[in-house]
């Protein structure tokens, strides 16, 4: 029998739930490039990337009117950067579901102390958790037959370790990376190996969903297109969310006074996971006699 995670939902399996239902209306997605969905190029959505974090609120947004997806995760951050421009953020949104991963450029690039960084997360994850949110954290996964990348696979191991001990005292769920073996095709990466291909990310998300026990419409080894949406309802859609959470957000950057290095999150404020076409900043002329 699968022990029951933080929202009364069992871990692992889709269970016996009806198509469409969960207890979630509003998800955040915090992290890096694999949050952020490198290595799933994607033109017609949110900076040009889809990912496993989209593809999952897709599924959740199936038969849920209301919910709403925001994805905060920037390319190259690192734990502590995280920490401290997407935790507070993230907790103004109000969400009811949050995935964080963070870490793995630590670790990989800057040889950081795997035990140093799990005490930098519990305290993030502990802010997150003070919401009352349902809380998915990422163990890695495993580089051991990846170049150069393979020689940081002890530590990963220890960080992932922690990462097992940190869900356990805040009661979050873990979407286990390193136990998902179908992570060993070569078809699952990128190129670059670092990042996940369009058949990785699907992967993924499966797996986040079964963690989740939500039931969903994906299929192994066969990735799901966005779906198409006609003209019409594109422009409609791109209307809305412009004026809702486009508008508002830029108002916000302009008015913040600290420099930063000019990269934003894709979506930045929770919205419908099907219309918002265009990339955070960018202009794009509204056609007012659209309706």
């Amino acid at each position: 029998m699968n022990a029951p995670g933080a929202n009364g939902f069992a871990q692992g399996g889709s269970g016996s739930f009806g198509a469409g239902l969960h207890p979630w209306c509003r998800y955040v997605a915090l992290g890096d490039s694999f949050t952020e969905g490198l290595g799933d190029p994607e033109p017609r959505s949110p900076g040009g990337l889809r990912g496993w974090a989209d593809r999952v609120a897709e599924e959740l947004a199936t038969g849920h009117e209301n919910f709403a997806y925001a994805n905060l995760a920037i390319s190259g951050r690192l734990l502590h950067e995280i920490l401290e421009e997407q935790v507070g953020p993230a907790i103004e949104l109000q969400p009811d579901l949050i995935t964080l991963n963070a870490g793995g450029n630590d670790l990989l690039f800057h040889r950081s102390d795997p035990d140093k960084l799990a005490l930098e997360l519990d305290a993030g994850v502990e802010r997150l958790a003070s919401t009352g949110a349902t809380i998915v954290l990422f163990t890695g996964p495993d580089w051991g037959a990846t170049p150069v990348l393979g020689l940081a696979r002890g530590k990963v191991a220890i960080y992932n370790e922690n990462i097992r001990v940190i869900a356990a005292r805040h009661d979050a769920l873990i979407a286990d990376l390193w136990a998902l073996r179908q992570l060993t095709d070569p078809r699952m990466w990128d190129a670059d190996r670092l990042h996940f291909s369009p058949l990785g990310q699907h992967t993924i998300a499966t797996m986040v969903l079964d963690t989740l026990n939500v039931p969903h419409t994906l299929e192994p080894l066969a990735p799901k297109p966005l779906p198409e949406r006609s003209w019409r309802e594109a422009r409609a859609g791109d209307i809305i969310w412009a004026r809702e959470h486009l508008f508002p957000w830029v108002v916000r950057r302009l008015t913040q006074r600290n420099a930063d290095d000019g990269r934003h999150p894709k979506r930045p404020e929770p919205g419908p996971v099907f219309g918002a076409s265009m990339p955070p900043g960018a202009y794009v002329g509204l056609d007012p006699r659209i309706d």
